[in-house]
């Protein structure tokens, strides 16, 4: 098992502002904040996204935005159109939601197509997708076949949770995660990562990405509360 230090840690963490109660200041804040601690990204709302641009401006911190966020449920084109738009105001980085009903029923052409929908307009600018599978809704084999449609539609990560569904990120779905497309695809543990032993746990396991809304407590080995 490695040793990580806190400066380490940070440059995986996409620390996420995306609470619907969260203010253009609080947008602000969380810009200095990244700077500061040296995280790989700041993970916004899309109308967040033209504000973080600025601030982060010059610095190494990356603007990530949630594309069908929280339910994965938008049509495909709104999807992509929505992906568009956080492009041009500045976003280097999307986390689009799967459509887990229709991954549920079995509509595995329409789930690809929707991701590649996405991937399309990410890939003009050289943007990364990161696609959110909400493992919580998940079994193990599902979490596997959702894998593979996500490889298959040219994305960059498979992604566990947006950390609004009914569960967090686990070390078993990233295990079934890792095994399945951690040879050619980038992992992202998120949701319930409130802790630094949580962290380091999912990064030992194989992960190069963390969501985290609570990076200071994580970072400086403090318990966080809330959800995310």
């Amino acid at each position: 098992m490695k040793t990580y230090t806190a400066k380490e840690v940070a440059a995986t963490i996409d620390h996420a502002v995306l609470k619907p109660v969260q203010t253009e200041q609080d947008v602000i804040k969380n810009a200095q904040m990244s700077i500061r601690r040296g995280v790989k990204s700041m993970c916004v709302r899309p109308c967040d996204v033209a504000l973080a641009a600025k601030e982060l401006k010059g610095s190494s911190v990356d603007v990530s935005v949630v594309v069908g966020f929280p339910h994965g449920s938008n049509r495909a084109e709104t999807k992509a159109f929505e992906a568009k738009l956080a492009i041009q105001d500045g976003a280097k980085e999307i986390d689009m939601v799967m459509n887990i009903g229709q991954f549920r029923a079995g509509n595995y052409d329409n789930v690809q197509k929707d991701i590649a929908g996405v991937v399309a307009e990410a890939r003009k600018s050289k943007v990364l997708v990161k696609v959110i599978l909400e493992t919580c809704y998940l079994n193990k084999d599902q979490i596997a076949k959702a894998c593979k449609i996500v490889e298959a539609a040219g994305a960059d990560f498979v992604k566990t949770s947006t950390g609004f569904g009914d569960g967090p990120a686990t070390p078993e779905a990233i295990d079934v995660m890792i095994k399945t497309v951690g040879k050619t695809m980038g992992v992202k543990a998120s949701g319930g990562i409130r802790n630094w032993d949580a962290a380091v746990g999912y990064l030992n396991q194989g992960c190069t990405r963390l969501g985290v809304a609570s990076t200071e407590a994580v970072l400086d080995g403090a318990q966080a509360d809330g959800k995310y």
